[in-house]
């Protein structure tokens, strides 16, 4: 349990005093660091004492967000632990390792990008499954938390729409995932097809490809578009019902890691010092 000081309940006195003991809170802290120390003391000592009241609220909206990322981490961390058969040697060795701790530091720093209840479920099945899996190398896990930070939810609603589904219109995902009827000119329209782009670019999708018995992609032919009443064309609709779509393997074994929930080992309640739980 990791305990706080400052309390979600607490509030920071508007006094002098206490613009002063944060002043000398941060000199303290500064002569901890020298290379920052010089800035910080000069920040603390460039305070005016009716600069306090902006000064502490600023400090207290800090302190509380730093404590609801911290309660975050906490409540990841034993999930992760709840899914783990700790008895068996080759995952305890694995989650002790240099190369496991590297990737929850990772995870960690990158934490700012996890702004959602379902990033954060993201990536603990990810941590929870690289420390049980070797499907994937460790630098393809970290590709992995890249993209939780780097795609947005409705990116990953369209990858488990396509994931068993090879062969998948852009028409028949956006109406897997629950999305009405829009104009081919609207702005959600746009949207859906930055996001196909963002996912072929990056390497999570591919428009369907026949293989060979050794798994050589065949080449497709020529199909041609059939023309609209009265020769005029259209292009290709954001929706549209012809060109497939199916994941690539790295794809695939991102919805094997993050996207696969372990089922838990442990049954318990968490309950963090600010009053939330978290039934594990």
């Amino acid at each position: 349990m990791i305990n706080n000081t400052h309390t979600a309940g607490s509030e920071m006195p508007d006094d002098g005093k206490a613009g002063k003991a944060i002043r000398g809170a941060l000199q303290v802290a500064g002569g901890i660091v020298p290379v920052v120390g010089g800035v910080l003391s000069a920040i603390a000592g460039a305070w005016s004492e009716n600069e306090q009241a902006k000064v502490n609220r600023f400090f207290d909206q800090w302190i509380r967000m730093l404590e609801e990322e911290i309660r975050e981490k906490e409540a990841t961390v034993i999930e992760i632990m709840a899914r783990l058969n700790l008895q068996d040697e080759k995952i305890s060795s694995r989650i002790e390792s240099q190369e496991f701790q590297s990737l929850v530091k990772k995870t960690f720093r990158d934490w700012a990008g996890v702004e959602s209840e379902d990033k954060r479920i993201l990536i603990r099945n990810l941590l929870s499954n690289a420390a049980t899996s070797t499907v994937s190398s460790d630098d393809v896990i970290r590709m992995f938390i890249d993209w939780i930070g780097q795609y947005s939810e409705l990116h990953f609603k369209v990858i488990g729409a396509i994931y068993n589904s090879n062969g998948i219109t852009r028409g028949a995902v956006w109406r897997k995932i629950g999305k009405g009827q829009v104009r081919e000119n609207s702005a959600d329209a746009d949207l859906y097809k930055l996001l196909f782009r963002d996912l072929s670019t990056g390497g999570v999708i591919r428009q369907h490809r026949e293989t060979d018995y050794n798994g050589n992609f065949v080449a497709k032919p020529a199909v041609k578009r059939k023309n609209i009443s009265g020769g005029t064309r259209t292009l290709i609709s954001a929706f549209d019902d012809e060109e497939q779509y199916e994941l690539t393997e790295l794809g695939q074994q991102f919805v094997h890691y993050a996207m696969t929930e372990l089922t838990t080992r442990i049954a318990y309640s968490y309950e963090s010092e600010s009053g939330g739980s978290t039934t594990v």
